[in-house]
């Protein structure tokens, strides 16, 4: 199918679109814990690429959670362990633009001759290191930006590619609830499900695969919420004790529910982690900036969703972190929630 989206393209677009026509080899490069935008937007890219005769990889430095095991059944999701990447005439780095974001397969990324054309929604603060972008901060998801490339190159997506754009839309705006939600995300998703996409197929493998143990594990997380700034800040916390369930790393689930409080504007989750340090996802239902927040701390992201890799113990991470955000509270009147 061919969707409907935005049609007018910027000149770094143009740039992109030609490196992805001039070349033959590609690796498509996602960040650490790939998550439901990565996965589909790579699956769709794939999938556009090789209707193109393109020879295509995908390489991630993690593998794919197990609820996105009906995209990879379709398209295969290699995992970097040591080494050179697949020759390949061009990389394309979908859902960031940070080598560092990579991890442990950040130098061979660098040292590969390869073009680099990154293709995301997020804001880049830093060094410009790549040959060309399809980037729009706008844009609710990744994979609706691979929807706009398919349609510039004149590639219908097949079953595959759509539910890929699919699942990078409904992952990246909660199934539509997040104010990043626009009259373009609902006109694709609309057009991917009279192309066949069937959304309770998906809501059931993205949401409902979780363990029977799972209920537990989530009220045992709550049970350590605490809230600051007259309640609209919470904070939780999970240290490797308590990491016992897979499905709350980074979980929009738990999140979702203390931004369910009418007065939580902001909320912090803080995972400890095996190799050390601390990462913090933070997401805002008003106009609190997290991305400026995580950016204090090295990280980045959106206005409303935004995260950081913190380097210490997790007690002085969470005091530095709750402080730097309470210093902003500080400086801004109430918010109201944002209704963009």
């Amino acid at each position: 199918m061919t969707v409907r989206t935005h049609t007018a393209l910027d000149r770094e677009q143009e740039q992109a679109l030609a490196l992805l026509l001039g070349a033959q080899r590609f690796v498509l490069v996602g960040h650490m814990k790939p998550d439901g935008d990565v996965i589909g937007s790579q699956a769709a890219m794939c999938r556009v690429l090789q209707a193109l005769k393109k020879d295509v990889w995908i390489v991630n430095p993690d593998p794919p959670e197990g609820r996105y095991e009906y995209l990879a059944r379709e398209v295969r999701f290699g995992t970097y362990t040591t080494g050179d990447l697949p020759p390949h005439d061009v990389a394309v780095l979908l859902d960031f633009s940070e080598r560092s974001r990579t991890g442990d397969m950040e130098a061979a990324l660098v040292r590969a001759p390869s073009k680099k054309v990154v293709v995301d929604h997020h804001i880049h603060h830093g060094e410009v290191w790549w040959d060309a972008r399809f980037v729009d901060v706008k844009a609710a998801a990744t994979g609706l930006l691979v929807a706009r490339i398919a349609k510039a190159l004149g590639v219908p997506l097949d079953a595959t590619a759509a539910r890929g754009v699919f699942t990078s839309l409904v992952t990246d705006t909660g199934w539509f609830k997040y104010s990043n939600t626009d009259a373009e995300t609902l006109r694709v998703a609309g057009e991917l499900i009279e192309s066949g996409v069937v959304p309770s197929e998906l809501y059931a493998a993205i949401y409902q695969s979780k363990s029977h143990q799972h209920p537990a594990y989530v009220g045992r997380l709550l049970s350590g919420l605490a809230y600051f700034a007259d309640n609209r800040l919470a904070v939780i916390q999970q240290t490797l004790r308590d990491a016992t369930d897979p499905n709350l790393v980074d979980s929009d689930e738990v999140l979702d529910i203390l931004r369910s409080v009418k007065v939580v504007e902001v909320v912090l989750f803080m995972r400890e982690l095996e190799k050390g340090g601390v990462k913090v996802s933070a997401r805002s239902k008003s106009d609190f900036d997290v991305n400026a927040l995580m950016r204090q701390f090295g990280g980045g992201g959106h206005k409303k969703a935004s995260g950081a890799t913190v380097e210490g113990q997790l007690a002085d991470v969470r005091e530095r972190v709750v402080a730097a955000a309470l210093a902003r509270f500080a400086k801004e009147p109430e918010g109201s929630p944002d209704r963009r």
